[in-house]
């Protein structure tokens, strides 16, 4: 298993991505809280992807 995270942050859309590897299209997708979706590994159901939705909404003070 990769260990390695990605990080990066789309200012337009305002959405933190944490990959563990890249998107493809046979993952799985779930909402697992307040705007966090999880997107899942279809034969273990081990999440390998985040996607943060309004991530400067959460800083506090409204930019990223």
């Amino acid at each position: 298993m990769n260990s390695k995270l990605i990080i990066r942050y789309d200012k337009i859309g305002d959405i933190l991505y944490v990959d563990q590897c890249s998107p493809y299209p046979e993952q799985e997708s779930e909402e697992i809280g307040d705007e966090i979706i999880a997107r899942l590994n279809p034969d273990d159901g081990n999440i390998e992807n985040l996607e943060i939705l309004f991530f400067s909404k959460r800083l506090g003070n409204g930019s990223a």
